[in-house]
């Protein structure tokens, strides 16, 4: 099953969580510096993209959906610029302002063609900025179809489990990309999305695939989870619901760059699920959306024809 552009210009989804600006500073390095065993990067070229859940939303309008981005930045250069970004990718935001906060900013620094270093920028936003979110993430739920938490583990998620009950009673789609080991507050979400190192951290390693699969439903259980869907790089995505498991392989190609891929992978699920494709009939696009990515430098996205095509 495909969608229509025409569904998937209607589907709307309602992306929250911790945005980043991501930075990248371009050089020639062609010494090392006399002051200590480094090497000395001149800088020829700045580059600014969307991160975090900015470029999660900046995934769902690529695709042809529409998006809002609710979520929290400081009073300082970085937000103004985020803000900027944002706005010409045609992304509704609504950004609250914490004068305390420092909008989080990760600064690569790449000579030859490699990562040589990566400066991050951060600290946590404060309670009532995050009470007002909630209360303008209350105005924003009905007129959308589905809704993403794209948590960072930056803060911006403080009243995550308030916002998904009110998601529940209104009966929308919950699409959860999760941090940390404690996911007691991302409970009755529709699905999650964790990588094998962030599952490891909540579940415990695990023996084999039944092992795996014992473990992920009893987590799936516990916490009135519809799915749990694991990404697993090289060997593809495995989604565990009250069906059983439905296992895709990885689209085998080229790996130039696995940065965002997850932002991708949600981002397609919560734009298709949004446009009225099942969780099932989403994740094989899902899947073939992260192939296609990797194959790309930074933070990319996908559009609509390439996905279908």
């Amino acid at each position: 099953m495909t969608i229509s552009k025409e569904n998937m210009s209607a589907a709307r989804v309602l992306v929250v969580g911790d945005v980043m600006l991501d930075r990248y500073w371009y050089g020639a390095v062609d010494r090392i510096s006399p002051e200590a065993p480094v090497p000395v990067v001149r800088v020829t070229r700045e580059e600014e993209r969307n991160g975090g859940a900015a470029n999660v939303a900046f995934n769902v309008v690529t695709l042809g959906a529409q998006a809002s981005l609710l979520t929290v930045v400081g009073e300082d250069e970085a937000s103004h610029k985020l803000e900027s970004l944002v706005a010409g990718t045609g992304i509704q935001t609504y950004f609250g302002r914490d004068a305390q906060l420092k909008t989080t900013v990760k600064l690569r620094v790449i000579g030859r063609q490699q990562q040589l270093l990566r400066l991050d920028f951060e600290n946590t936003p404060k309670s009532e900025v995050l009470a007002s979110q909630t209360a303008t993430f209350l105005d924003l739920l009905p007129s959308h179809q589905a809704v993403l938490f794209s948590d960072y583990g930056k803060g911006g998620l403080a009243h995550v489990s308030d916002m998904i009950a009110r998601a529940v009673e209104a009966g929308k789609p919950i699409l959860i990309d999760p941090k940390g080991s404690d996911y007691s507050r991302y409970q009755q979400a529709s699905v999650i999305t964790p990588n094998r190192v962030e599952l490891q951290q909540v579940i415990g390693g695990w023996q084999d695939e039944p092992d795996l699969q014992a473990k992920v439903q009893n987590l799936r259980q516990q916490l009135g989870l519809q799915a749990v869907l694991l990404t697993r790089s090289e060997e593809g995505m495995t989604l565990f619901d009250a069906q059983g498991r439905m296992d895709v392989k990885a689209q085998a190609r080229e790996v130039f760059d696995v940065t965002g891929a997850g932002d991708t992978v949600i981002a397609t699920l919560a734009a298709l699920v949004a446009a009225g494709m099942s969780l099932r009939e989403a994740l094989p696009w899902a899947n073939r959306a992260g192939g296609l990515v990797v194959g790309k430098f930074g933070t990319a996205t996908v559009s609509y024809e390439e996905l279908f095509a």
